[in-house]
């Protein structure tokens, strides 16, 4: 090294490296915490279907409340209630922040 270059930082005096993010728990977990609250539902063919859930089961049938149905974006219908069967379903998103 010439004089001009700055040895480099002794290892204890690094900073700690910063903490892995925090797990967003299991999907199990995440499903107990979403019933009774505003999700979408996603199916296989692409239709979204949004409302509060219900209640949904170890297959993901799935019952809803408030149920609109979207497709490409656009509200098609409006239901009081809505079951869907779990095979049909791709995924569940939390509609509204945990």
């Amino acid at each position: 090294m010439d004089e001009l270059t700055p040895p480099p930082p002794d290892r204890d005096s690094l900073p700690p490296p910063p903490p892995p993010p925090a797990a967003s728990g299991s999907p199990t977990e995440f499903l107990k915490g979403v019933v009774g609250k505003r999700v979408i539902v996603r199916l296989t063919s692409g239709v979204d279907y949004r409302g509060v859930l219900s209640c949904l089961d170890g297959y993901m049938n799935i019952a809803l409340e408030q149920t609109e149905e979207h497709v490409n974006g656009m509200i098609t219908n409006r239901y009081g209630d809505a079951f869907i069967r779990g095979n049909n379903v791709l995924y569940i998103s939390a509609a509204e922040p945990l």
